[in-house]
């Protein structure tokens, strides 16, 4: 599975930068976020394309207000996907913005209509997001474009996965990673049960990710621990510049520690090996080997008291020991004499 040049599965893990509304209603804003998350080291920034009346209706009804314990408590849907949507016409300038910075740069759509447009931008891949998990008909049509897609599964049990990953490949589309996510904002770290990464791969058969809302970069850490080979975080310019994901987003610096420690984690992960460095090698100089210990005369027996295991590693491996105890020293040999066949009878 390849987004633009990189490789999911052989490259390092894939971090996503997600701007959602913190662009504050700002083209600029936007602008210099991309830039900076160039900056902090993401390799991609994600949009989410939408408008207040393509992801929901104008009412007042109260099946439309927002009431589950949330930032956004007491606004109502239409209010708040209408500050916080990133306008259509700002998507070729944001496009052409993370083309310059060399950053890969698509979209969550949220109808068909959003699909069409970005089919437009070129964009290299589709990210559903976890509230539009349930909707078949969308993850259908946007699986049949042919792009990799990445499912956030935040608010979805097993049956909705499997529903979504039937309809990707009732599509024709085996292109898919599964992002382990919690729908709370922020959401707590011990709710992120990262456990299901692994579980995600071996039940699935997907690339699993993961897309963070607990503030840190703890999470994202133990996730590259995991095998998540995608971490995706709401990322910010400024905080104080406010915004309805400024809570649980993360600014330039933090965000540049958690590349940092994600690069740093997957790189001490290494591989499976029992083959030492250079620098081990020359350190086992410092392990324990068979000396002799008390100066001891030709035909003198070996004992305890005269031969020991200790550091450094020069003499005869320890595990022969037992096997030397009783015999003789065929020469006689001074106290921080390294033990060695040549000199036993």
């Amino acid at each position: 599975m390849k987004i633009g040049s990189i490789d999911i599965e052989e490259n390092g893990v894939f971090i996503i930068a997600e701007l959602s509304a913190n662009h504050n209603r700002s083209i600029e804003n936007a602008i210099e976020t991309i830039r900076a998350a160039k900056r902090a080291g993401a390799d991609a920034i994600k949009l989410q394309t939408y408008t207040a009346d393509t992801i929901t209706i104008d009412s007042k009804k109260d099946d439309f207000k927002i009431t589950q314990g949330t930032i956004w408590d007491g606004k109502y849907l239409h209010e708040l996907y209408q500050k916080a949507h990133t306008p259509w016409d700002w998507h070729p300038k944001l496009f052409e913005t993370a083309a310059q910075e060399g950053l890969i740069c698509f979209s969550s759509p949220f109808d068909p209509t959003a699909v069409d447009f970005l089919e437009t931008l070129h964009v290299p891949a589709y990210k559903i997001a976890s509230f539009e998990i349930t909707d078949i008909p969308l993850i259908t049509y946007v699986a049949s474009k042919g792009k990799p897609m990445i499912l956030s599964t935040g608010i979805a049990n097993e049956e909705d996965i499997e529903l979504a990953l039937a309809a990707c490949r009732n599509a024709g589309n085996n292109q898919i990673a599964l992002l382990k996510c919690t729908s709370s904002y922020p959401a707590p770290v011990n709710e992120a049960n990262l456990q299901m990464i692994p579980d995600f791969a071996d039940r699935f058969g997907i690339i699993p990710g993961l897309s963070d809302h607990t503030l840190g970069i703890t999470v994202p850490i133990v996730a590259t621990t995991l095998g998540a080979r995608i971490i995706e975080k709401h990322f910010i310019l400024d905080k104080s510049i406010g915004g309805p994901d400024a809570s649980f987003s993360l600014d330039e610096y933090e965000f540049a520690e958690m590349v940092k420690a994600v690069r740093d984690a997957e790189s001490a992960l290494g591989q499976v090996t029992y083959e030492l460095t250079e620098k081990q090698k020359n350190s086992r100089e410092h392990s324990r080997s068979l000396y002799v210990v008390a100066d001891v005369e030709e035909g003198q027996k070996i004992t305890p008291e005269n031969v020991r295991s200790i550091r450094p590693g020069f003499g005869l491996h320890p595990k022969h020991y037992a096997e030397v105890l009783g015999k003789s020293f065929c020469t006689k040999a001074a106290k921080g004499t390294p033990l060695q066949w040549k000199i036993i009878n």
